[in-house]
């Protein structure tokens, strides 16, 4: 089995039942593996939850990077970027849906090296942010957090058939555009 394979797999069941609910060995037996075969590839679970997470990482990134080039303003570009950080996310996409997981009840370890992989992705919106015309005064982190918590959210209740995932990341920015 190729290591991208067992990235997919790993994937969709953490994103399905979560990093602590799933065991190596139920990677191994969806995989159609030994689970001691699972450590040729990765020398911990630890290891392979971080494998999976900067799969994530790097598969919206991307998304977004390609979203937001050639864009003519401030607000056109975090517009671009929240369309494609909400359809990478809602995409059924299993590596995506792992950036949004719940890190607090992880080994602190892990943790922070989750934590380094997620900022390194925020990084994108906190230029986005700092290029926008807001009022003055206004805590730019704090707005950044509200957006990417609003957007992340999205995937607890969004479902498919309703409105877009481009029209709901249009309808955020569009409430949270308030020109200074």
């Amino acid at each position: 089995m190729s290591r991208e394979k067992l990235l997919s797999v790993s994937a969709r069941l953490f994103a399905r039942g979560g990093f602590e609910a799933t065991s190596m060995r139920d990677i191994a037996k969806r995989a159609g593996m030994l689970a001691g075969s699972m450590y040729y590839h990765f020398p911990s679970k630890n290891d392979l939850i971080a494998a999976v997470y900067e799969a994530g990482v790097a598969e919206i990134g991307a998304a977004v990077d390609r979203a937001v080039t050639g864009k003519p303003n401030a607000w056109r570009r975090l517009e671009a970027a929240c369309i494609a950080h909400l359809e990478t996310l809602l995409a059924d996409s299993a590596h995506a849906a792992v950036m949004t997981a719940e890190l607090r009840r992880l080994d602190p370890r892990l943790r922070r090296r989750l934590v380094v992989l997620r900022d390194r992705y925020e990084r994108r919106f906190v230029d986005l942010v700092e290029a926008l015309p807001l009022a003055a005064g206004t805590d730019r982190t704090l707005w950044r957090l509200h957006l990417l918590g609003a957007l992340n959210g999205t995937a607890t209740w969004y479902r498919p058939g309703g409105k877009s995932p481009a029209a709901i990341a249009r309808a955020l920015v569009a409430a949270l555009h308030r020109p200074g």
